[in-house]
């Protein structure tokens, strides 16, 4: 078995997402799970417990599908505490010669990284845009070049430092430890876009269930990111109070109407009329939502009401605030090639039709790309961050060295699956005490 073992978990406020991966030349997807999401509010935590028991389903379902033990793990992060802001660093080369190492680039990035930060705020990443060596501009990996003084411009990315500590608090909980949180949108845009888009200049837009997360690519690398504290949810909200029925049938509803834009959809239940041998005419208009069983016994609604209504109204409103937040980073002008949108609030019917109309920009929908294995599971845009999240760590446990492997049961060499081991055994032995 070849390739390196990489373990992620997308912490949403609507779902929790594990996936174990093999890392080779592709994304081979070894085991997938996604429970709903439970203790955590618009990306952070506010009942700890609530939220080990979620992470703790979704890893174990993840681990008996691949068959594989995890003690290290990756982890989104997001919420509207995400801030960004963009740093310059600059040393002297240390060769005499003047040759350019490895070295430099590591001290070089620490200068970038010495800003002026609140104690209560916590750098997640120091990205590099590009590097200058001696003035000259532009240039990508600077190692083995000459010069005598090296520079590079940053973006770099924090959050809240409470909430990393729960985070990490939860997960050590489980038995897991964290190599590394990765921002939401940071991570989508790995799997998503191409490396063409990105050298144009392009904006992510990964819809969730209670936050957008909006990523800014200019000349290659990430320049702007930045929280909407607005998502998917609100337009089942929305369907909710419009239609007067609950969270979970106006959820139904969402992804109902999602499935009927298609063509395909849209003929099957054609045809299904046809065979039923239905004579009287309905207006194209009505949708029969009587195939969901909603426990509120909706059965006809207009579609008309539903899309232009209740859900368009909502789109509109994220994107001119996307639209805003566009405006304020200062990079519109340099994203010729436009939007992709990606994230479960990606699938809501109309949301491309909507983004053209308000930002006036080229649109595509977005979902993981370069991913073999398990794939029907993890292909849909709901799954851009937990698949980018492999993508965004150099970390992971190489197959050879994570454990031994007795047959099918992997005793765990790390102090991260020693932790979970030794948790399941007093669990056990608590199970049989009176």
């Amino acid at each position: 078995m070849e390739g390196k073992i990489v373990v992620a978990i997308d912490v949403g406020s609507y779902k929790i997402v594990s996936v174990i991966v093999r890392v080779d030349e592709s994304i081979n997807v070894l085991g997938v799970s996604e429970v709903k999401s439970s203790g955590i509010r618009k990306g952070q935590i506010v009942d700890i417990e609530d939220a080990v028991n979620a992470i703790n389903t979704s890893l174990e379902a993840a681990e008996r599908m691949a068959g594989y033990s995890a003690s290290h793990v990756v982890v989104s992060i997001g919420g509207s505490q995400i801030e960004s802001q963009n740093s310059r660093g600059v040393v002297a080369v240390a060769n005499q010669n003047g040759e350019i190492t490895e070295n430099d680039l590591a001290r070089v990035i620490d200068a970038a990284r010495a800003i002026s930060m609140p104690s209560t705020r916590e750098i997640i990443h120091v990205l590099p845009r590009n590097y200058i060596v001696d003035g000259q501009e532009g240039i990508k990996d600077p190692i083995g070049m000459s010069g005598v003084r090296l520079e590079v411009d940053t973006h770099i990315i924090s959050a809240n430092s409470i909430s990393v500590r729960n985070l990490e608090k939860a997960f050590s909980e489980v038995g897991v430890d964290v190599t590394n949180f990765v921002f939401n949108g940071y991570a989508s845009s790995q799997s998503v876009l191409t490396d063409t888009e990105k050298e144009l200049g392009v904006i992510l837009v990964d819809i969730g269930a209670a936050t957008t997360d909006i990523s800014i690519y200019t000349e290659g690398s990430i320049s702007y990111s930045s929280v909407l504290a607005i998502g998917a949810r609100h337009i089942t909200n929305d369907l909710a109070i419009g239609l007067r029925i609950s969270l979970e049938s106006a959820e139904k509803i969402k992804l109902y109407l999602t499935h009927l834009a298609s063509k395909r959809a849209r003929q099957v239940q054609l045809e299904e009329v046809a065979a039923e041998g239905k004579k009287r005419e309905r207006p194209s208009d009505e949708i029969d939502l009587s195939s969901l069983n909603l426990p509120e016994e909706l059965r006809m609604v207009s579609q008309k009401t539903l899309i232009e209504g209740i859900i368009r109204p909502r789109l509109n409103e994220i994107f001119t605030m996307i639209g805003l937040e566009i405006k304020k980073s200062g990079f519109g002008g340099q994203t010729p090639a436009g939007i992709v949108i990606t994230g479960g609030g990606a699938l809501t019917v109309g949301v491309k039709e909507s983004a053209k109309r308000i930002l006036a920009m080229p649109v595509r929908t977005g979902g993981p790309n370069n991913i073999k294995g398990i794939i029907d599971e993890v292909q849909s845009p709901a799954f851009a961050t937990v698949i980018g999240l492999t993508l965004s760590t150099s970390g992971g446990e190489s197959a050879s060295n994570k454990g031994l492997n007795l047959g099918n049961f992997k005793v765990g060499l790390s102090m991260g699956g020693s932790t979970k081991i030794v948790k399941k055994i007093f669990s056990l032995i608590k199970s049989f005490m009176p």
